[in-house]
């Protein structure tokens, strides 16, 4: 058997799945493909779960890499920045880059996931069923135990590889938990807040009710709102919201008086323009927000988590899709070297890509925090104007942490996180202390910054962080 007649079993065919079997059947491999849920091109089945998401640099590398970045494109809407709503419905809007051309894009998940899927099953050695619910995993012999939902006949499924791409909930991951063959770790944090999908729905010539090309944020310390553009004139709307703290939460927002009363209080000009609010919210459920971490991801040349169930994160970076694209990049780049070892592949793998997806993990916890608190605090709104000076004058000398996260698609996570941490370390510590202003010489800030940044990254690399 050649290594291109070999077969590869994935599990799940959300965004990283359907784009790993695409991959794969272009490289000549015989793929299959089995998914839990329904076919979602046939089946809406969106039932509260995010409907789009921030499609940014890193997504776009694998949209290249498979040969479909125009039809990709095609499903986007550009936002340029964040649009700032104060309670008093006040609008400010803040660039996610000094450089005109880096923006990220609001894209729907079952448009992007459908494309996939089609790309995929244009290829003969790609097949994929759907209704198929994953069991359990059988990481020694290689075998995966299915159910169908229809008519509940379960069968087993064998491979010469197995890869899990089946999310969060993964029962790939949960066989490595129970079955204690070899040393597994394993952490899942939860938020103490939760999300709701809400909807802005579009003007009744199907304009849009607010400004288009941005990500709108309604940020109010302990909780937030955010809005997304949707390609029909609507804006899909979360509110984030803890469970049980603060005077409005997710436990005590039980009927529509005090709902409406929320909004009238907090979110005012968002209000206005949501005569659907009370609906939607007693309609759509509330979801958890976590993080997990595992490892190792894979056992031997058999089996490997890949995607949500290796490195699941919470939404605040706009960067679990784009990571997981990145995941089949990176795969892709190592079965260039190793192609015919799978257990060579595998541990380089994953040797390679943990450290990178548990920085996006802690960064995307740090945005959550400065999405729904920092981006009003005064000094966080200088350190912004300075970056954006930064990055307007000095093109292809400066990027913020932001930029080095999204827009810098050939550094890894890591590195980006270290870096951008020392530059916000930098210019907010000379903002308190009084040795920059917003008013000084832009060369004379470069100069502060990057002498500043730099020794902090040495401190860090003596203490062992770097």
């Amino acid at each position: 058997m050649t290594e291109k007649q070999q077969n590869i079993l994935i599990i799940g065919a959300g965004l990283c799945g359907s784009l790993l079997a695409l991959r794969l059947g272009q490289r000549g491999y015989n793929v299959t493909v089995y998914e839990m849920r329904p076919d979602l091109r046939t089946t809406d089945i969106s039932a509260g779960r995010s409907i789009n998401l921030a499609f940014s640099d890193r997504g776009n590398k694998a949209m290249k890499m498979v040969g479909i970045e125009d039809k990709v494109k095609a499903l986007c809407i550009p936002m340029n920045g964040r649009m700032l709503h104060d309670k008093e419905g006040n609008t400010f809007l803040s660039n996610y880059s000094g450089r005109d051309y880096e923006y990220i894009n609001s894209i729907s998940r079952g448009g992007l996931n459908a494309l996939l899927l089609d790309e995929a099953e244009k290829h003969e050695n790609v097949t994929i069923h759907f209704n198929k619910k994953c069991l359990s995993v059988d990481f020694e012999k290689t075998t995966a135990h299915f159910q169908d939902y229809n008519t509940k006949k379960e069968f087993i499924e064998d491979a010469d590889c197995i890869i899990a791409t089946d999310g969060a909930g993964s029962a790939l991951r949960q066989s490595y938990f129970l079955e204690k063959k070899f040393l597994f770790s394993f952490s899942q944090q939860w938020l103490t807040h939760g999300y709701k999908e809400l909807t802005i729905l579009p003007n009744d010539d199907g304009s849009y009710k607010t400004y288009k090309n941005a990500l709108h944020i309604w940020p109010r310390g302990d909780f937030m709102v955010i809005a997304l553009p949707n390609l029909d004139g609507s804006f899909t709307v979360t509110l984030f919201l803890s469970y049980d703290e603060g005077e409005y939460n997710f436990n005590n927002l039980t009927n529509p008086e005090i709902v409406t009363e929320f909004f009238e209080k907090e979110f005012p000009d968002a209000l206005e323009l949501m005569p659907n609010l009370v609906e939607d919210f007693f309609e759509n459920p509330t979801a958890p927000l976590g993080t997990v971490k595992c490892s190792p991801w894979n056992y031997k040349g058999n089996t490997l988590l890949m995607g949500d169930s290796a490195h699941a994160i919470v939404p605040f970076y706009g960067q679990g899709m784009n990571a997981s694209f990145e995941d089949v990049v990176v795969f892709d780049s190592i079965l260039d070297q190793y192609e015919g070892d799978w257990e060579k592949v595998f541990s380089e793998y994953n040797k390679l890509r943990k450290k990178d997806t548990d920085a996006i993990a802690d960064l995307a916890i740090d945005n959550f925090h400065e999405m729904k608190d920092h981006v009003a605090n005064p000094v966080f709104q200088e350190k912004r104007k300075i970056e954006m000076a930064l990055e307007q004058t000095f093109p292809e000398d400066y990027s913020s942490k932001y930029s080095l996260v999204t827009f810098n698609e050939h550094i890894g996570y890591r590195e980006a996180m270290l870096r951008g941490r020392a530059q916000d370390k930098a210019i907010l510590n000379m903002l308190t202390d009084g040795v920059i202003t917003v008013e000084d010489d832009i060369n004379d800030i470069l100069d502060k910054v990057t002498a500043e940044t730099e020794a902090i990254l040495e401190d860090d690399r003596i203490a062992g962080l770097g």
